[in-house]
């Protein structure tokens, strides 16, 4: 296997490539996957994503190959990774990167995932927190091997890419004079409250707000399901985005079409919406099996948490009413948690690339 770009990517749920697919847009490179299954999903929700200088695919997808990385890797080059693939050590002519694929509090399952986490070359660092979940289950990686480059999904936000009207238009947001609000629960890990929630909030936003329910993507499957119930009970003002498909509901587009998020405590969104300078409310999950964070690593401690007991609507107002007094707080979690946050962040990994490149490869 060859190519000319020596940068590969890795993944195991389709949805993780996002937190590695800003290096691609800049430097191309080649995704592997495991098997046919794979490809074709891969396919399916890349389409119309290659880089304009890549060569011509099926579907205008970025290059893919079927590469099993717990195999030998006998090509040279850099493997960045949104996974904890098991790495074969023998006979391994790559450097390995580790970014991870999200910023919540839950931790992976099995004790095995983070062996295999302490087996990559280097670890791209977001931030504080990233660094606080490390330590929590016992990863003391020297620091040679930690690069703190920050949240290379939070650049394009950051830099404008993204316009509220437009990603409204894209979800079919028809009345844009109400509030959007923006429901991402998590999945079973971590107890996630959508096929709860979903429907009782949409009843209960429904004379002035805009519900965007964007599901986990282990959740996705629930979307049909969803919407005939919807349909069913003739409710409005309700959109649906699919995590799963990179090429058209991108997580921070539908922050950009937001005002307001509601998800679970246990979820990444909660972190990553920090980016947006916006309010977050809190779905209590009683789930107890997290990382063990310092208070000032916690959402909680700035978010208001959802009161089952109070329809939705009148806690969305008033959050939003009193957002203006708590938006240095959301700040000040922002900057704890999250290295930069100045837009360059895919920069600081590239440059770290082409260092290897330069040095080892």
């Amino acid at each position: 296997m060859q190519s000319s770009r020596r940068i590969y990517f890795s993944y195991s749920q389709i949805y993780q490539i996002s937190h590695a697919f800003p290096i691609y847009r800049r430097a191309g490179g080649t995704f592997l996957v495991r098997n046919l299954k794979q490809y074709l999903q891969f396919k399916k929700y890349t389409r119309g994503l290659k880089n304009s200088d890549d060569p011509w695919t099926l579907l205008r997808t970025p290059p893919v190959s079927i590469f099993d990385t717990r195999r030998a890797i006998r090509f040279p080059g850099v493997l960045v990774s949104s996974s904890a693939y098991d790495l074969h050590p023998a006979n391994r002519r790559i450097k390995t990167i580790y970014t991870g694929h999200g910023s919540g509090d839950k931790p992976y399952r099995g004790r095995h995932m983070y062996e295999r986490m302490a087996a990559f070359d280097y670890h791209f660092i977001t931030g504080p927190k990233n660094l606080q979940k490390l330590k929590d289950k016992g990863l003391d990686l020297p620091p040679e091997r930690l690069v703190p480059i920050g949240n290379m999904r939070f650049d394009d936000y950051v830099n404008g890419v993204f316009d509220r009207r437009r990603e409204a238009e894209r979800l079919g947001i028809r009345d844009t004079g109400r509030r959007n609000i923006l429901y991402a629960p998590t999945w079973q890990w971590g107890r996630g409250s959508l096929l709860r929630l979903a429907l009782r909030f949409g009843r209960e936003v429904l004379h002035d707000g805009n519900l965007i329910i964007r599901p986990h993507s282990h959740d996705r499957r629930h979307l049909p399901k969803l919407k005939r119930a919807v349909k069913q009970e003739r409710l409005t003002h309700i959109y649906f985005s699919n995590p799963s498909n990179l090429a058209a509901d991108d997580t921070m587009a539908d922050f950009a079409a937001s005002d307001i998020l509601v998800a679970d405590e246990t979820s990444s969104v909660c972190y990553e919406y920090l980016i947006t300078g916006k309010p977050v409310i809190l779905i209590p999950t009683r789930f107890e099996a997290v990382h063990q964070m310092p208070a000032a690593l916690k959402i909680q401690s700035v978010a208001r948490h959802w009161d089952a007991e109070r329809p939705l609507a009148d806690q969305i107002r008033e959050v939003l009413e009193g957002h203006e007094r708590n938006a240095p707080a959301y700040r000040a979690l922002r900057e704890r948690c999250f290295y930069h946050n100045d837009g360059c962040s895919t920069q600081r990994a590239l440059d770290f690339i082409t260092q290897l490149f330069e040095e080892d490869l």
